[in-house]
């Protein structure tokens, strides 16, 4: 026989109606726009289920997983910017300084009457990011959508020699480099492919410039392979330092040579691609190692006779921001010491720490009679490398960059450019969705948009601010405070 208890609750009801009204309380208080915000403690970011095209969070509601704590929030306001200052590969002997740099005012950038003709096919800007697509498809489609809904119209992806007829001249294997194309393309993305070998495998053509006929032949395979599914080349990378150059000095008459064949050797298969120069890497440095970006461009205009008609479409440049903001005169960061990390170079060279450098690169190209061809951006950014003995850090943390103020930085560099930089500029790549190996350890780990990892996302500030002005228009209010 089954004993049913009856329980009396009549006693009990005030109590519950009180804890309740409690609760109620905590939850409304909670809520309210004065209550104190607490910094999210740091989770990974789910995958996205379906399509990654669901807008973007403003940088409040970024993906926990490497927010920093300091980012500026409606009731956290950035704080005063700290600036510092130093340089890169190759590195100064001085030791780096992590002291405030007082803001400056900017002067208008000078007007080089730039007159664009037939050569404009980049819109001005453009907008891209460079990628790591090659070994993971399922990383690769997740990244690409992200290039896509990030309102990118380009992204940049490097196609190693060797990876592709790595065993021997004429065996070719195209299986990722297809696979690649044919997601870009289906996205109706347009592909800036960086053409190059890695120079750190040994390979059996050689090293340049002696391998140029090699090289030439290679790039004629791809064209030929991709025509009218690739839109532009890169050709080869920072040949103005030894490390790129087969461990010899740079040579840029030895690179215009390069230049001239691997044009032709594309154009006889895609006469409509877009062929770009190397991007020359930032340096002070005139040795056997290295050589400024400016001298090595204008040796390469001495070795065409001043005519790049037949070697190039469109000159590359990269535009590392270091420690200051993008809209900063070059003369400033070349006269203040915090913000050259106290580099010992003549004044002119040590323009090269400033974004707006690339005015002095299409300066050059004027003087050169080349003021109707365009300027690709291949690289540009700003890392927030905070490791105290990273050669990187005092124009990363050590400056005051974290990844909100990152994030304020390539916003306000693409809207300066659109401003400031038009007919002649064309595409803007930025660096970097991550190569999902990268850790804290590598350097380029800190420049990225998207922090590394597969299958977790790892949203970043940089990404959703990026996003937002590209496809909103939106750049966040407190972004014109940093300097």
């Amino acid at each position: 026989m089954m004993i049913r208890r009856t329980v009396d609750l009549r006693g009990f009801w005030p109590w519950l109606l009180i804890v309740l009204v409690l609760v109620t309380g905590l939850v409304i208080a909670s809520c309210s726009p004065g209550a104190a915000v607490a910094t999210p403690t740091p989770t990974k970011t789910p995958r996205p289920a379906g399509s990654l095209a669901t807008a973007t969070p403003p940088p409040t509601e970024i993906a926990r997983a490497e927010t920093p704590t300091n980012a500026p929030t409606a009731t956290n306001p950035p704080a005063a910017a700290k600036s510092a200052a130093t340089t890169d590969a190759p590195k100064p002997t001085a030791a780096p300084t992590a002291d405030a740099v007082a803001a400056t005012k900017t002067p208008q950038p000078r007007q080089t009457t730039p007159v664009v003709g037939s050569n404009t096919k980049m819109g001005s800007p453009d907008y891209g990011i460079q990628s790591f697509l090659w070994w993971r498809p399922e990383v690769a489609d997740r990244d690409l959508n992200l290039v896509k809904d990030g309102g990118f119209g380009w992204v940049k992806q490097y196609f190693a020699w060797q990876d592709i007829e790595g065993a021997k001249k004429g065996s070719f294997d195209w299986e990722r480099a297809d696979r690649i194309v044919d997601e870009a393309n289906k996205r109706g993305l347009k592909l800036l492919v960086r053409i190059g070998m890695d120079p750190d495998r040994s390979f059996w053509a050689g090293d340049p410039p002696d391998n140029t006929g090699h090289f030439a032949d290679f790039a004629a395979q791809v064209a030929n392979r991709y025509k009218g599914r690739i839109q532009a080349y890169q050709i080869w990378n920072e040949p103005n330092l030894a490390r790129e150059w087969g461990k010899k000095r740079p040579d840029p008459a030895a690179y215009a040579r390069m230049l001239r064949t691997t044009y032709n050797s594309i154009k006889s298969k895609d006469p409509n691609a877009i062929v770009v120069t190397a991007g020359m890497a930032p340096t002070t440095e005139d040795s056997d190692r290295a050589m400024p970006d400016l001298k090595f461009y204008q040796g390469i205009y001495d070795a065409m006779g001043g005519k790049s008609d037949g070697y190039f479409d469109m000159l590359g440049v990269h535009g590392a921001g270091y420690a200051s903001p993008p809209e900063i005169d070059p003369q400033v960061v070349a006269t203040t010491p915090k913000l050259h990390n106290n580099d010992p170079s003549p004044a002119a060279l040590k323009r090269v720490y400033a974004f707006r450098h690339i005015e002095d690169v299409r300066d050059l190209m004027v003087k050169n009679g080349d003021a109707n061809k365009q300027v690709v951006i291949l690289e540009f950014g700003w890392t927030t490398d905070d490791r105290p003995n990273s050669d990187y850090y005092w124009h990363g943390a050590g400056a005051g960059i974290d990844q909100a103020k990152q994030g304020c930085y390539l916003v306000r560099a693409l809207k300066y450019a659109k401003e400031n930089w038009q007919p002649w500029i064309g595409l803007m790549s930025m660096i970097y969705l991550p190569d999902v190996k990268w850790t804290k350890n590598d350097e380029q780990y800190y420049w990225s948009i998207v922090g590394p990892g597969y299958p977790d996302l790892f949203i970043r500030t940089g990404y959703a601010m990026v996003k937002n002005y590209l496809t909103k228009g939106v750049m966040e209010d407190y972004c014109s405070k940093y300097q």
